[in-house]
């Protein structure tokens, strides 16, 4: 039986995975280098804001942090399509880590959403 597995280990397993695909693109002569640093800056602030969000003082700072994750989380998003649909590297390698990024974005945008609601809730009570 499979466990859940937390935004937190989740976030920090596809970092895990970005670091070895950005080392797979420094070997790469040319523009895969500058690539490799921008996906790897973005890849890995995801799950560096999510683990951030969990020392918060407030619904709101939690907010702010999420929010961080998900914008990170866009651009990894961009990153990876650039680097696929440039041809630059192969897609079936790379099609798994955006569609895992697009998941961390879909679970991000409904805990953005609760937190949103949650807030609101409180100020209108």
């Amino acid at each position: 039986m499979q466990r859940n597995i937390t935004i937190a280990e989740k976030t920090k397993l596809f970092a895990i995975r970005i670091i070895k695909a950005c080392d797979f693109l420094d070997e790469k002569a040319g523009v895969c280098k500058t690539l490799s640093k921008q996906l790897l800056r973005s890849g890995t602030s995801i799950g560096a804001n999510v683990r951030e969000a969990q020392s918060v003082q407030s619904d709101k700072d939690f907010l702010h942090k999420l929010e961080i994750a998900l914008k990170e989380e866009r651009e990894t998003e961009y990153w990876l399509e650039i680097l696929i649909e440039s041809e630059l590297v192969d897609k079936n390698l790379f099609e798994p880590l955006l569609q895992e990024n697009k998941e961390i974005g879909k679970i991000l945008v409904t805990s953005t959403r609760k937190i949103k609601e949650k807030i609101n809730s409180k100020i209108s009570n």
